[in-house]
């Protein structure tokens, strides 16, 4: 992250392995390093430039490795720190990097920090979590957890309480001790010196609370509450994260990149954490346009897609980093729906024309593109039955909440089906065969039933698939400065059909354009578009060239022209 390398990242295009559903190379049914050693060739071919890894590190598994037990190893679910080394020098032999994900706003609750932390009220660890007494025969204060009940669990062994943002198995870090803090850098810089070429860092901006941990303001209906405004962007985060990047990248060369995922940052805090001048962080994660079809209280509650809605929200994230800072580009994550089936339509007709149309407009936009595994693709979401089919812990959380506040459970069903984080975790489809190629065991969770025709084997043979349409779209990032550098000009920003915007820089400009939807649609684009060249279409026999100032669009037509 030092100045001389800062600009490599901005033409690089990352892809996310979520390693137990990647590819099992022991047939034990969950994905390994074994298995990603095996597909480096794939990623090789698909042209991305770096592999970001979902948490490999031990763990009891309770939040599928986002509950660290040890920062400092390989869990053996997924190999061996041996293996780890040996993947790690092929895919630099390939020429592509590797970011570890690296949770730091807790750690499990069988780390050995914390166990030594409960063991009683003057352990020299006491202070590296989040410990209060209880108030009125209750919880410290009224925080709610992401994972539904309270934030605080009480410890028999001490009497006090410990906060957890998330599951009761994930105790928070009290990063008001610089021991803590210290302890963390020391954990990157072990990482960075076995060769690793960045982090993406789990919930970054919650590290720094209130002072004080005030109650929220109550809602009706919930005795608790997820108290954004008490943790999120928190009165030290920026201090914390300035240190930790003087600390642990401030004399060391090399190119490396850190990314913040951060829920419910602005634009403005946004500017602050990827402002260069400040040494925080390269980009952020933000989930403006990942919230635009939830309730406001409940992400499984689905409301639909309206475009307009969603085009704006990118719109003001493309618009306020223009000058200062750095986008993220993503669709999908390993939290998040298949995104052809969320925005898209996956029906068989519109399918790969919508899984194609939806990747032009993203990897058209200013910032760093992150594609996750099986999204190049268009893999969708899987068919879920009951809540018997769900393995996620928020899922099964939310659920027997909604039971037991005798909601209506079909609905919570729908809304898990259509937004948990469970589609994303299904295995990997690699072949028609058994499993989808995935594992030659019983895999961990259930392949979808369309992985007979929706799989890779398929689509490197095929000229015109979701897999080659994602290769074009990688090599024009790496070709074209355009696409780094230009800046962003939104059209029709009104219309709820069309997605259009250009990107223009002193030597030139392009025109980037979809319809999104199934009604064909006759769009005026001016008169200096006349003559523009292809670049890209996503639709065979598209013409090479604008010969006209009104474009026909069909069905989920997207395209890139050159301007002459």
């Amino acid at each position: 992250m030092t100045a001389q390398h800062a600009a490599w990242w901005k033409s690089a295009v990352v892809y996310q392995i979520y390693p137990r559903s990647f590819a099992d190379s022991n047939g034990d049914g969950f994905g390994d390093l074994g298995g990603i050693i095996e597909r480096l060739g794939y990623l090789e071919a698909l042209g991305v430039d770096v592999i970001w890894l979902s948490p490999i590190y031990p763990s009891p598994q309770a939040d599928n490795g986002y509950d660290v037990s040890d920062y400092r190893d390989i869990d053996p679910l997924f190999g061996t720190l041996a293996e780890f080394d040996v993947l790690l020098a092929q895919i630099h032999a390939c020429g592509m990097k590797l970011v570890m994900d690296l949770v730091v706003n807790h750690t499990s609750d069988e780390h050995p920090w914390f166990v030594e932390s409960r063991s009683s009220r003057h352990n020299p660890k006491r202070d590296w979590y989040i410990w209060r007494d209880a108030r009125e025969a209750a919880e410290p204060n009224n925080w709610g957890s992401f994972f539904s009940g309270s934030a605080w669990t009480r410890d028999a062994t001490t009497g006090q309480y410990y906060l957890h943002l998330f599951d009761r198995k994930q105790p928070d870090l009290n990063w008001e001790n610089p021991d803590v803090r210290k302890a963390m850098q020391d954990i990157m810089v072990w990482w960075l010196d076995r060769g690793v070429d960045g982090f993406r860092m789990d919930v970054v901006n919650f590290i720094s609370k209130t002072s004080g941990l005030p109650d929220a303001p109550t809602l009706p209906g919930h005795r608790y509450v997820i108290a954004v405004d008490e943790f999120v962007d928190g009165p030290h985060v920026h201090e914390y994260l300035a240190e930790m990047s003087r600390e642990v990248f401030g004399n060391r060369d090399g190119e490396f990149i850190t990314v913040g995922e951060m829920p419910g940052v602005t634009t403005d805090q946004a500017r602050l954490y990827t402002d260069p001048a400040r040494g925080e962080l390269d980009m952020v994660f933000q989930f403006e346009h990942m919230s635009v079809d939830q309730g406001p209280a409940n992400k499984f509650e689905c409301l639909g897609l309206d475009l307009v809605v969603l085009k704006k929200a990118l719109g003001r994230w493309q618009a306020a980093l223009a000058e200062t800072g750095w986008n993220s580009l993503y669709w999908e994550n390993h939290d998040q729906p298949r995104v052809v089936s969320r925005f898209g339509d996956d029906s068989p007709a519109y399918w790969a024309a919508s899984a194609t149309a939806l990747a032009t407009i993203l990897h058209g936009m200013r910032g760093t593109p992150f594609v996750y595994q099986g999204e190049e693709l268009g893999m969708t979401n899987y068919p879920f039955q009951g809540v018997q089919d769900h393995q996620d812990l928020e899922a099964v959380n939310y659920y027997a909440s909604v039971l037991d506040l005798r909601g209506d459970a079909s609905v919570a069903l729908a809304g898990l089906a259509a937004m948990g984080r469970d589609n994303a975790r299904t295995p990997m489809q690699w072949s028609p065969g058994r499993n989808a190629g995935f594992t030659t065991g019983d895999p961990w969770m259930p392949v979808n039933p369309n992985h007979t025709w929706l799989n890779a084997q398929s689509q490197l043979a095929a000229p015109d698939s979701v897999f080659t349409h994602y290769q074009a779209l990688i090599r024009l990032r790496h070709e074209l400065p355009i696409l780094v550098h230009g800046d962003v000009t939104p059209l029709m920003e009104e219309d709820p059909q069309i997605w259009a915007y250009t990107r223009a820089t002193p030597d030139g400009a392009i025109l980037v354009i979809a319809n999104c939807g199934r009604e064909p649609r006759t769009v005026e684009v001016g008169a200096g578009w006349t003559g523009a060249s292809l670049l890209l279409g996503n639709l065979a026999g598209t013409p090479s060239a604008l010969t006209s100032t009104l474009l026909r669009l069909a069905g989920w037509d997207a395209r890139i022209y050159a301007a002459n």
